[in-house]
């Protein structure tokens, strides 16, 4: 697993010693330790203080050092994603092209001139269409109105690689269950794909619609923010779609916000016993979901390809590691929360857990103070300048050179719409 110090104190101080990576690298490590957040009444032993974490499956790996991170120059600016541009006004599908490229280059020419109230029908022809068992969807309105001056509605559904896109728009007046659960069956027979098994969305508002929906069909609903590449898609829509749209309202904020509710207290199975602010080089972290499937039981990767990422191999990707004695049912409750994010709360000295779609924990806190403070908002600014990257590992031992759980997350602005 990732290659880290740990340190705890009761009085947070800092410590310091110098490693040799791999036989041949020396690097001067430092990460501020701190005891696990336990909730009032239980009785939980502290950790013992000065507990080196060293472990060196992820090699290169190095400890959060707030004075390294700010001053290095892998983490000067945010890395460019692009995300591939779908056919928005394509309304079927492509027809076959002996030169790939050029139909890639058919495909932007025709994005670029397209109608933008063109709806999308579309599906990869080099993909089986029942290897497609999962899709994101989204029903909201847009920044658009209709001819009788009211909001335009849109639902919006893909795959996690884009091999399937599909958009309609519908009136305000019809929004309800029934008119979702015949528009997601009417995908199914006009792009000649079986229903999915599950369907991924990420506006708590449309929870009960979009639920019931999906039970009528036999589909199971998952809300999770982990949509990112319809979220990706939506933003894209709406500078290549929506804004051209002779209906466009300028400045129209979003209906349905997402939610950010106030922190609650962790749940007793989801407590570890240590943790440490930690980081892997960008290549590492490559390598590691190169082969996620058959390393990891518990965790969740990130199509790098697909999302776009032009990130240096060498910048370092802040994350936390996690360790408990009861790693692997801690690992399988994480599993099935939809882990979204974590987050450093530098007013409330503690780490939030963001699950599903609008679930936040209090996952951790630490006593505050300029050095705590220091060490919480340079992991913060790693994050931002990888673009919103970073991960979370569990791992049984302190000195583990495995992980029970690895989640690859992504720190995403909510979409324009």
């Amino acid at each position: 697993m990732c290659s880290a110090l740990f340190f705890s104190s009761s009085s947070a101080r800092e410590s310091r010693l110098l490693l040799r990576l791999e036989g041949k690298q020396t690097a001067e490590m430092s990460s501020l330790g701190l005891n696990f957040c336990y909730p009032p009444g239980i009785g939980v032993a502290r950790p013992k203080s000065a507990t080196p974490f060293i472990t060196s499956q992820f090699h290169l790996a190095k400890a959060l050092s707030s004075s390294r991170l700010l001053l290095s120059p892998s983490t000067s600016g945010a890395p460019h994603r692009r995300l591939p541009a779908p056919p928005s006004s394509i309304s079927t599908a492509s027809t076959a092209a002996d030169d790939e490229e050029g139909l890639q280059e058919e495909l932007a020419e025709e994005e670029e001139d397209g109608d933008p109230t063109v709806e999308v029908r579309f599906l990869d022809r080099a993909t089986e269409p029942g290897s497609i068992t999962e899709w994101e969807l989204d029903f909201c309105s847009r920044p658009i109105l209709d001819d009788r001056g009211k909001k335009l509605w849109e639902l919006v559904v893909c795959d996690s690689t884009l091999s399937l896109q599909f958009t309609r728009f519908f009136p305000n007046n019809v929004i309800n269950s029934v008119t979702l659960k015949d528009a997601i069956a009417s995908i199914s027979d006009k792009l000649g794909v079986p229903l999915p098994e599950r369907i991924r969305f990420f506006r708590s508002q449309m929870q009960t619609i979009i639920t019931r929906a999906c039970n009528e069909l036999g589909i199971k609903p998952i809300p999770s923010k982990r949509c990112l590449s319809l979220i990706l898609w939506l933003e894209e829509r709406y500078e290549t779609v929506y804004t051209r749209h002779p209906g466009f309202q300028q400045g129209s904020k979003p209906l349905l916000t997402l939610d950010n509710p106030f922190p609650m207290e962790l749940p007793d199975n989801l407590f570890g016993e240590k943790w440490a602010f930690v980081q892997l080089p960008f290549s590492a972290v490559v390598e590691e979901m190169s082969s996620f499937e058959t390393r990891y039981a518990f965790g969740g990767s990130l199509d790098f390809e697909l999302l776009g990422f032009e990130i240096d191999d060498n910048t370092l990707v802040p994350g936390l590691a996690v360790a408990s004695s009861r790693a692997k049912p801690l690992a399988a409750w994480m599993n099935g929360l939809e882990i979204c994010s974590v987050e450093a709360d530098i007013s409330r000295a503690c780490l939030i857990l963001s699950v599903g779609v609008s679930t936040r924990y209090t996952y951790a806190t630490y006593p505050k103070n300029a050095s705590t403070t220091k060490e919480a908002e340079a992991w913060e600014a790693a994050k931002k300048a990888c673009g919103g990257l970073h991960f979370l590992a569990i791992q049984e031992e302190l000195d583990s050179e495995d992980c029970v759980g690895f989640w690859l997350l992504l720190d995403l602005p909510p979409p324009p719409v």
